[in-house]
């Protein structure tokens, strides 16, 4: 969520911040209401003062009153009293009438604050959609193959690696089982790339909820733009806030888990990583990547979170940092990857920047999305009203940023398909060994 005052102060940035990603929005209309709600609260804090006043003035009169003789100037005093003895009850109808007024223009405001998307940062290329992405890095060198090399689909099959069919069957489409071989190697990389956050990057592990409320999810900006995207699940009954839905993502229960609390300076960054199943319903992907393992409805992820001071350099230090953890799993898994920085247009709601990892994918003959780096600045943490103080007493929002470690079994096409062998079978990459029983190959018939 932008801050108001900001958008006060900033218009026609928030207006071209929105009109970089290619959304619409009316800030006219919010700066409408904003200023209706500021003139009743003005109008409001003057009736407050006079209803203060006449308190003040009340015993004083009526102190005077028990002392005067004159009849005529008894009669003076006691028509003022009266006046201030009344004038408190209609400024108090006044009061509810304006407080009401209030009540009734929050909800307008608020919709509307929601929709405002936080501006791209200056060094984000313009850019309208996906296909304006800048790459920024490349590392490895796709492989060169001296037999034809099979899909992963066809390593799955021959190899007993995961079956479409029946997942389709039991789940409906972009769906499958994970089996033998196929389901060690999937626990193995999440195993991996887990290990490597806790133990060699220090960050906290946790274990979140990945059935959560409405509240949840607005607050790290999932809804209302989103909301398509998302399982409305839990007791039919349910309604408004206790509404509960799948994440598609831990940033989620990761970024929540401090909401509504005040931190102090002294504990940040907090580091957190998770493991969670993901869930998506990849509106608006009809007929694309519609068999094997690269878009479907339910995955698994190591998702990473940090929650640092309100500083943009920062924030973006963090970002590098992040980035490179993924960069360093595809590295031992020797898959050659590329950095995206993605342009105006394809940014999100919430996110200032963002860095999409892809990784070579033989099948494709080319690289597809494999991670995603974000920062958000202070956007999540405005909506989570997630704050810290300072020595000194102060109170400032956070900044959060989230990146994927890794995500599986999206992972395991260019895992299968750069490390397939002429006789059908896959090397096993040396770190996943120790994860997998010390198996070495995947192979045949075995």
């Amino acid at each position: 969520m932008l801050d108001l005052k900001f958008i006060r102060e900033n218009p026609e940035a928030v207006k071209r911040g929105a009109q970089l990603k290619n959304m619409t929005v009316d800030v006219d209309r919010l700066l409408e209401l904003d200023a209706r709600k500021r003139h009743v609260q003005s109008t409001l804090q003057e009736l407050q003062t006079e209803q203060n006043k006449a308190s003040k003035e009340l015993g004083p009169l009526m102190g005077q009153l028990k002392k005067e003789q004159d009849p005529a100037k008894r009669a003076e005093l006691e028509a003022k009293a009266e006046a201030l003895k009344t004038r408190p009850s209609a400024i108090k109808a006044d009061m509810i009438g304006l407080e009401e007024l209030i009540r009734t223009l929050d909800p307008d405001i608020e919709q509307l604050l929601l929709t405002m998307p936080l501006p791209p940062d200056d060094d984000v290329p313009i850019g309208k959609s996906s296909e304006d992405n800048v790459e920024t890095f490349k590392w490895g060198t796709p492989r060169q193959f001296d037999f034809a090399p099979k899909t992963h689909l066809e390593l799955g099959k021959s190899l007993g690696l995961f079956d479409l069919d029946r997942g389709v069957k039991m789940a409906g489409s972009r769906s499958y089982v994970l089996t033998g071989a196929g389901a060690m190697l999937h626990q193995a990389v999440l195993r991996m790339a887990q290990d490597f956050m806790v133990f060699e990057q220090g960050f906290t592990p946790m274990a979140v909820p990945v059935l959560v409320k409405e509240a949840a999810m607005r607050g790290t900006g999932f809804f209302p733009a989103g909301r398509e995207q998302a399982y409305r699940v839990g007791e039919v009954e349910e309604r408004d806030e206790d509404v509960r839905y799948l994440t598609g993502t831990g940033e989620v229960g990761l970024t929540a888990f401090h909401m509504d609390e005040i931190l102090s300076e002294a504990e940040l960054p907090r580091m957190y990583v998770t493991v969670s199943t993901c869930f998506r319903r990849e509106a608006g992907t009809y007929g694309k990547d519609t068999t094997g393992l690269y878009r479907i409805h339910q995955f698994d992820k190591v998702e990473q979170v940090v929650i640092c001071r309100n500083d943009k350099e920062e924030s973006k230090h963090w970002h590098r940092k992040m980035l490179s953890f993924s960069e360093e799993m595809l590295k031992r898994l020797g898959l050659p990857y590329r950095l995206l920085q993605c342009c105006t247009g394809d940014l999100g709601v919430k996110n200032a920047s963002m860095i999409d990892v892809e990784t070579w994918m033989p099948s494709r003959n080319g690289y597809g999305e494999t991670h995603s780096a974000s920062r958000l600045y202070d956007f999540q943490a405005r909506r989570c009203n997630l704050r810290y103080k300072t020595a000194d007493g102060k109170m400032h929002f956070c900044h959060t940023l989230n990146n994927t470690v890794i995500a599986s079994p999206r992972i395991l096409i260019p895992i299968l398909e750069n490390h397939q062998n002429a006789d059908g079978s896959v090397t096993i990459p040396e770190p996943l060994r120790k994860h997998m029983g010390g198996m070495e190959r995947i192979e045949p018939g075995k």
